[in-house]
């Protein structure tokens, strides 16, 4: 069974809390026996545009084809002016064109497939941007089983903190493993669920 994290970080370098919450979830994937891979959006160029394949030097086709490769694909993003991340909001925009075919009376290419979401932030937000994914997994025949979210609200995580990979480590093993094992455990069921 295998995974795609789609990881919307802003960050290019230095420590990502939504990397770091990534790889922390990856431990409790792989308990599972699922096989994951992170794709850091940030590192890719991918172009503006709401079709597959916007032309020369766009990177989305090849990161979709991973998308229709996997079992699983998990959307992870920081909270950002309670909302999701821009690098987050081009995927669900690279991905319409998925829609048009549905709205057209074709089968989803992602129909049968589980997905989970990852958030970070240090206040509030999470609620509004499940929510908004929650739709729009509905709306391109991604399966969201119940309990396949992993948000992490933390005063650590502010944008003004140094917080250390270890510290955060620490904090995500010491209050969040049981919410990270159960997601891990949700994804494995829901995908064996799906229709052959």
């Amino acid at each position: 069974m295998k995974a795609v994290i789609l990881l919307a970080t802003l960050k290019k370098e230095g420590i990502s809390n939504t990397q770091t919450l990534c790889e922390f979830l990856q431990k409790h994937l792989k308990e599972q026996q699922i096989e994951s891979s992170i794709i850091k959006l940030v590192e890719h160029n991918i172009l503006a545009g709401t079709y597959s394949n916007m032309g020369a030097g766009d990177a989305w086709p090849q990161i979709l084809e991973q998308l229709l490769a996997a079992d699983i694909i998990i959307f992870a993003t920081p909270i950002w002016w309670n909302n999701q991340s821009s690098e987050m909001q081009r995927v669900i925009e690279r991905l319409d064109e998925l829609h048009d075919e549905i709205l057209a009376g074709k089968t989803s290419r992602l129909e049968g497939k589980v997905g989970g979401i990852v958030i970070t932030g240090d206040s509030d937000g999470a609620q509004s941007i499940i929510a908004n994914l929650s739709n729009f997994y509905n709306a391109i025949g991604l399966l969201l089983p119940p309990y396949a979210t992993l948000s992490v609200l933390w005063k650590g995580q502010a944008k003004d903190k140094n917080t250390s990979r270890a510290e955060l480590m620490q904090k995500y093993e010491q209050d969040y493993a049981s919410a990270a094992e159960t997601m891990a455990k949700q994804l494995v069921t829901f995908s064996k669920k799906r229709p052959a």
